[in-house]
């Protein structure tokens, strides 16, 4: 699936100035790169709920849809290694009347399924053979991409860049010529957060996610040596 990025960059400024830790004229500046790019891939968690009189049929009733779906999924086209499922969850219900004990009312039995999705295009899809074959909520659908850390560096190099160029405008415009570096700071950014959309109930479509795009960006703080024009 091709990816089509939108890319550029803003940057905020210290202006000059003669402090204890930098004895001399100094631009301190943030450079900022972003690029957006259109998700390839996705990964979806939904769960079932069932609640009955009986632990063991709660428990059967999860375990059957958990079955169902898996096999729908594949049946649809998925690989079975795309396809995961948590441990059971069996908790008793009570109702407490304003006097008296509590009241034993039932059992509700939980399972999560858990579904990487290779082409963001078919999400819509197996998400909704999920929905229609026994899951009935949805944790979260994250859209994500699989070059990573080939749009990070780019985004790095942008960074870099805007504090390269922006000091040197700024440099200029208040008479100073742009000497070297002093000192660069540099954070390794957190892991993508890529689009998450949250829903709550089970018939809810995926169509929602036409055209997102996925925001990577860095920065890079520098200080650079300001010289007096000759």
């Amino acid at each position: 699936m091709l990816l089509f990025l939108i890319v550029f960059v803003t940057s905020s400024v210290s202006w000059p100035s003669f402090s204890q830790d930098v004895p001399f004229p100094h631009l301190s500046i943030n450079g900022y790169g972003l690029i957006k790019v259109a998700p390839d891939s996705a990964h979806f968690r939904v769960r079932v709920v069932e609640s009955t009189m009986n632990a063991e049929q709660a428990k059967q009733a999860v375990d059957n849809s958990v079955n169902t779906v898996t096999r729908a999924l594949m049946k649809a086209g998925m690989s079975r290694a795309d396809i995961s499922s948590s441990n059971l969850s069996v908790t008793p219900q009570y109702h407490y009347p304003k006097s008296g004990e509590a009241e034993l009312v039932g059992y509700r039995a939980t399972r999560i399924m858990t579904v990487e999705v290779a082409e963001v295009d078919k999400l819509d899809q197996y998400l909704n053979v999920a929905l229609s074959n026994g899951m009935n909520q949805v944790d979260n659908v994250q859209l994500k991409v699989k070059r990573e850390s080939e749009f990070r560096q780019q985004a790095r190099m942008l960074a870099i860049e805007d504090a390269k160029n922006q000091a040197e405008v700024l440099a200029k415009g208040f008479g100073y010529r742009l000497g070297g570096v002093w000192e660069i700071n540099y954070q390794q950014p957190r892991n993508l957060q890529p689009i998450v959309q949250r829903q709550s109930t089970a018939r809810s479509s995926a169509a929602q996610f036409n055209d997102p795009t996925i925001s990577i960006t860095d920065q890079v703080s520098v200080v650079f040596k300001l010289e007096a024009p000759h």
